[in-house]
């Protein structure tokens, strides 16, 4: 399975610990993340993940793409909902891309620890 890790800025330590937590499960599919959570994850866990770009520089937009085509089959993405993002355009693209295709979509760890104790 080909998972996406997204995380805003203030959410980052959360996507870490996340990915700590579950190591073991997401070692066993194709991972990909935007730039700065991706080379976070990497250095706290070891993780192969593929990194795009950091999200407001066309990250988000990469991993659209992929999702468009069919080359992503689940995203976890730890939204900030209390800060404004520069770069909201291309999440709300990002979102509903995930929408229009039907691909599983966790924006908080309560949400992404019932999606991802289905991979066992």
């Amino acid at each position: 399975m080909k998972i996406a890790l997204i995380a805003h800025d203030k959410m980052k330590p959360e996507m870490i610990e996340f990915a700590r937590k579950y190591k073991d499960l997401l070692k066993n599919h194709e991972l990909v993340a935007t730039g700065t959570t991706g080379h976070k994850i990497i250095a706290a866990t070891g993780l192969n993940i593929k990194c795009f770009r950091s999200g407001p520089l066309g990250g988000d937009q990469e991993i659209g793409s992929r999702v468009a085509n069919g080359e992503i089959d689940m995203i976890f993405f730890f939204r900030d909902p209390l800060t404004a993002q520069p770069h909201e355009p291309d999440v709300s693209a990002l979102l509903r891309l995930s929408d229009v295709y039907k691909i599983p979509l966790a924006t908080n760890i309560s949400t992404a620890e019932h999606i991802i104790h289905k991979l066992d």
